[in-house]
């Protein structure tokens, strides 16, 4: 046999059961077969004892060598059946003593060798050549055995380690969960056991902890767990496999900064919330200390100027974070003033309007739209790390998303501001008095970026003491709607004085809205408006409302009662006709008209919300003012998502004494004697100063009705804090007022009406029209 020399360590696959053995003497005849080398050959051992090996297995070459030693080759022998089979045979003295064998012959297939040297090979590459990190622990959780990649990353020795459990080892470890917060280390030591347990693999097991070459910087694993059994399956222990993936989980916190930044700080209007919810974002993750600073321009909603003084004077801070530690009281108060040294980095930050770097301090201008409107000032304490470019870039692009958010917000309040003025001014700030009502009123805007609506409300005086109320509702926020409320309350008022019934109003102020709402901007503003007109007289109440909400009505026993008004259309649809209802109402009764933000919310049904109005406004004994409050608080969602409008009207009636009426014959000659019945009437209440202007008055309007109008004819005097005098007939034509030539015989009486009365107007009912005029109840003299 020829052999090459190929050196074996004292253990391989020659040594293992499997492996075909004979036994030969010195002369090279069998001696001994095993029954591996009867499978291997193919020969029994009654055939190949005593035969010669080169005989059986072919030509073997030379002699066997006589020194001791491991040395294998690779041969082609012939099978029993005449096959040739490819082995490696290795020849071992065997000590003799005279006349015994000599050498010990062990063969193996040549692919089983191949196979063995190339497990071999790759054993020794992962012990002593591999990046990866490998570790043995045996059922207890404690090292048995660890290659070379984590000597070298963790900085350890198999012979300090060895026997330990992994918490001794690395007491500051931690497994970090999928939004990268950390549990404490014995969760690996819990994870190892459970593996030995179940068998299960574990994978992707995040680990940071720090290491002995660098104890002031964390690294980050990712290590996989699996079970390691013996022939008949028992556990012998876990293996461990993992990579340093340090520079990737930084770079994936990095993207996850990035990506709470588009969801939390992009998400406010709020410029105080936003410097907040970056403060929170980068600290500990990014930075140790994190301070945002405003100009103070900016949360007043202003644009500021440029920055040309050279000092921080205007400088606000807003926001402050400070890892692991609480700030003072006087430091967490926001905002507060604040100023820089002339030679620090925010001055300077300021000025060129670019990032500026100081040791351990980043500083960031907060800018949009080519304007500074802040800094935010990012800071690390040692032993961390400076800032390299790429944190600098991640830190300018989340002070960037910061500053849209910042100049969204301050655009936002400037328009709240700007909205909030309008409405105040368009809103009455105080309610005419009148003899007919008690009123009382709240507007609270909705909380949050949605701010101003289009909510109003009103009181109109109408004559013959009657009043008008009117509530109504603007989709829509910002100061689109407050102007188109004050446009409506304008026109609702316009109208009202026509002395028009409800739906006629609604019918006339739904065509203006469908005209002014016909421009493409106007097209997501809708309206909806509730008008009611109350006759202290007939204690009688007529309404009708546009897609607005019925009112509530509270009867002096206590009774609570959501109106049955019929719904009409929202205003600005056109063509859908509007329907008049008519109830009456005991004195003082309580009356409540209001907006749906008042009643209605995104997580409460608005059946519930009426429910707790109608509760809120059952309690009595209380002044209108207190009854507003109590509702408010009461029915109103903590954080309104639309603003809300509440009217509280508590009706009063005009008595007996203070109303006389006379049913007038078409009879001219009668006109006297309603001439003296009015003299008397005011006698009775003594007023008898101005029985002569009344006296003209009731002469002009009698005999203008007798001459024009037509049955039925009625005429009443009304005294409250002025004296009214009203005539009605059948007629549907309006008086005209003119100014009569000096020789026309005719056509003066309206005039000297409109002169000695301090007001007068016509007015439409079912039956025809009144005319009406009214005076000052103190009036003594008339010119």
């Amino acid at each position: 046999m020829s052999f090459r020399d190929t050196k074996l360590d004292g253990c391989g696959p020659f040594n293992t059961a499997p492996s075909a053995t004979a036994v030969l003497d010195a002369r090279g005849t069998v001696t001994a077969w095993s029954s591996a080398a009867e499978e291997l050959f193919g020969y029994t051992s009654k055939e190949a004892l005593g035969i010669p090996v080169a005989d059986l297995l072919g030509d073997t070459g030379r002699a066997p060598p006589q020194e001791p030693g491991n040395v294998y080759t690779v041969r082609s022998v012939l099978h029993r059946d005449g096959h040739t089979v490819r082995v490696a045979l290795l020849l071992s003295p065997l000590e003799q003593d005279e006349g015994a064998a000599a050498w010990l012959l062990s063969a193996v297939s040549a692919a089983r060798l191949e196979q063995w040297a190339s497990d071999q090979a790759l054993l020794s590459g992962l012990s002593d050549q591999s990046s990866i990190a490998i570790t043995l622990y045996d059922t207890q959780g404690r090292f048995e055995w660890f290659n070379t990649a984590v000597e070298k990353q963790f900085g350890l020795m198999l012979e300090d380690c060895a026997g330990r459990q992994v918490t001794d080892v690395e007491p500051h470890g931690e497994i970090l969960v999928e939004n990268g917060d950390g549990v404490p280390a014995p969760g690996l030591q819990r994870l190892i056991e459970r593996v030995v347990q179940t068998g299960e693999p574990v994978t992707d097991v995040r680990y940071r902890t720090p290491i002995p070459a660098d104890p002031h910087h964390d690294h980050v694993w990712s290590f996989t767990y699996f079970q390691l059994q013996d022939y008949e399956g028992r556990p012998l222990g876990v293996c461990e496999a993992g990579l340093d993936i340090t520079d990737r989980y930084v770079a994936r916190r990095r993207l996850a900064l990035l990506s709470g930044a588009s969801g939390r700080i992009g998400g406010t209007l709020d410029m105080g919330r936003a410097a907040d919810n970056l403060a929170d974002l980068a600290v500990p993750e990014f930075a140790d200390l994190v301070q945002v600073d405003l100009l103070e321009p900016v949360l007043r909603g202003e644009e500021p100027g440029p920055w040309a003084d050279g000092t921080t004077r205007d400088l606000r801070r807003v926001a402050e974070r400070l890892a692991d530690h609480e700030l003072p009281a006087a430091a967490a108060a926001s905002p507060r003033p604040i100023e820089y040294a002339p030679d620090s980095p925010q001055p300077r930050c300021l000025a060129e309007g670019h990032s500026v770097t100081s040791d351990q301090v980043v500083v960031v201008p907060l800018q949009a739209r080519g304007t500074v409107l802040g800094l935010a000032t990012f800071t690390r304490v040692p032993p961390r790390d400076p800032f390299d470019p790429e944190e600098i870039a991640l830190a300018e692009e989340l002070v960037g998303r910061t500053a849209v958010s910042v100049d969204n917000g301050r655009r936002y309040a400037r328009e709240r501001a700007t909205a909030l003025t309008l409405q105040h001014d368009l809103l009455p700030h105080r309610l005419a008095q009148h003899a007919a009502v008690e009123a009382a009123h709240r507007y609270l805007p909705a909380a949050g970026p949605v701010g101003v609506g289009g909510d109003w409300y009103d009181v109109i005086p109408l004559s013959g003491e009657r009043v008008g109320l009117v509530v109504g509702d603007v989709a829509g926020h910002g100061l689109r709607a407050a102007a188109t409320m004050g446009r409506m309350r304008t026109t609702v008022r316009a109208l009202a004085a026509m002395d028009v019934a409800p739906d006629e109003l609604l019918a006339r102020l739904d065509d203006l809205v469908a005209q002014s709402l016909g421009g493409e901007d106007d097209q997501d503003l809708g309206v909806t408006c509730l008008y009611a007109i109350y006759d202290p007289v007939e204690r009688h109440c007529v309404m009708a409302r546009a897609g607005h909400l019925p009112p509530v009505v509270v009867t002096p026993d206590g009774h609570v009662e959501i109106l049955d008004l019929p719904t009409g259309p929202p205003l600005g649809l056109g063509g859908l006709p509007f329907e008049s209802v008519g109830f009456d109402l005991p004195e003082d009764s309580l009356l409540a008209l209001f907006t749906d933000g008042l009643v209605e919310a995104r997580h409460r049904d608005i059946d519930i919300g009426l429910n707790e109005l109608c509760d809120a406004l059952s309690l009595p004994g209380r002044q209108l003012e207190e009854t507003c409050d109590s509702v408010m608080r009461a029915v109103l969602p903590k954080s309104p998502e639309d603003d809300a409008a509440l009217l509280l009207v508590r009706v009063h009636a005009l008595s007996d004494n203070q109303v006389a009426s006379w049913d007038l014959p078409a009879v001219p000659a009668e006109v006297a004697r309603f001439r003296a019945l009015a003299v008397q009437k005011l006698a009775e209440w003594g007023h008898s100063e101005a029985a002569f202007v009344i006296e003209l008055v009731v002469s002009e309007l009698v005999t203008n009705a007798l001459r024009y109008g037509g049955a039925p004819m009625r005429l009443r005097l009304i005294r409250n804090r002025s004296l009214i005098c009203e005539v009605s007939d059948g007629g549907h034509t309006s008086p005209h007022l003119l100014r009569a030539a000096q020789e026309d015989e005719g056509g003066r009486g309206l005039f000297l009406v409109a002169q000695l009365m301090e007001r007068w107007g016509t007015r439409y009912t079912p039956h025809g029209k009144t005319i009406w005029a009214e005076m000052p109840i103190d009036a003594r003299t008339c010119s």
